[in-house]
């Protein structure tokens, strides 16, 4: 039997992050959300206001045989822009700022180690403000947000938001 473990990202639009985290190898579900704030069991009205301190975030069941957290990591850094504060494309709000919410303390050193590493090597033009910090609770967003994408494949925010995202994973991460 196969163990698999959990990774918790959140940048921007749960829809697009979800979509695009799919196509990785090794990753067996995903499951969109909101954590990092302060109001219990929100709703997606209430997160989409801001004032509940909830992040969109996606959970992410893999097998770490396959894909290890390191390149989930990548794959995180690739698909949003880490250096906009409470920002994603057309999308405004601490709801949608980067996040990761680590499960275990080698995962919170890793992503700190990995954001360390982007910023000496200059990997963006401007630092990354991506939050870490340890997951406390992670709500499941109403099934409605689950594989939206899938569901909705012509949506016009999906089509402009996620397929770009979908097409980096694609050239980048796909197996030979």
């Amino acid at each position: 039997m196969t163990t698999t473990e959990t990774a918790t990202f959140g940048g921007g639009c749960f829809w697009c992050v979800e979509a695009a985290f799919e196509e990785v190898p090794g990753v067996r579900d995903v499951t969109s959300g909101y954590a990092a704030g302060h109001v219990e069991d929100p709703t997606y009205e209430q997160v989409c206001t801001g004032e509940t301190g909830h992040a969109e975030v996606v959970q992410i069941e893999y097998d770490p045989d396959e894909v290890a957290y390191s390149d989930l990591l990548k794959v995180f850094f690739t698909v949003h822009d880490p250096t906009t504060l409470n920002r994603q494309g057309p999308d405004v709000g601490s709801q949608y700022r980067s996040i990761i919410c680590t499960h275990d303390e080698e995962q919170q050193r890793i992503a700190e180690e990995y954001i360390e590493e982007l910023d000496a090597e200059d990997a963006y033009e401007d630092d990354v403000v991506t939050e870490v910090e340890a997951l406390e609770t992670f709500y499941r967003a109403e099934e409605k947000h689950q594989n939206y994408y899938e569901k909705n494949p012509g949506d016009a925010y999906c089509t402009f938001n996620a397929d770009p995202k979908i097409e980096k994973v694609r050239q980048k991460f796909a197996t030979q």
